[in-house]
């Protein structure tokens, strides 16, 4: 849907953890950083960044969607402020689609159930503001 699951290095499951963390409400206790070459790298708090100001700025579904399949194709499952910027960037274009479709690209993401529902937990809030439902909620 945003891009294939990509394999899972001893790397991706510490920022998965941190993500995870930030969605339980914890604070991680390690970070791993990103090596995109050897001058760079790029911790989860800039990776969150980087997104969250993208999805400030988008102004077209075009834009949208693409950065909605960058940011899924990494492998982490992307923080809740990530998800919650990406909502109001589709609300704001009025593409109701794609703001039900991060749910789904989230459900695809997390290892367990229990995961998914700790997202739809943390995002209830901006839903409620957005009027945005899940597929399930749509009865789909």
């Amino acid at each position: 849907m945003f891009g294939l699951r990509a394999a899972i290095t001893s790397a991706a499951v510490a920022r998965v953890a941190a993500s995870r963390a930030a969605v339980a409400g914890r604070a991680p206790s390690a970070l791993a950083a990103r090596r995109y070459y050897s001058d760079h790298e790029e911790t989860y708090e800039e990776f969150t960044n980087r997104y969250v100001k993208f999805f400030e700025n988008v102004d077209e579904q075009f834009e949208l969607q693409r950065g909605l399949n960058n940011c899924f194709a990494y492998d982490l499952v992307p923080d809740v402020a990530i998800c919650e910027a990406a909502l109001r960037a589709a609300r704001r274009i009025d593409d109701y689609a794609t703001a039900v479709r991060v749910f789904e690209a989230l459900k695809i993401k997390v290892d367990k159930p229990s995961q998914y529902q700790d997202y739809l937990q943390a995002l209830k809030p901006v839903m409620d503001e957005l009027g945005v439902e899940t597929k399930e909620d749509l009865g789909f």
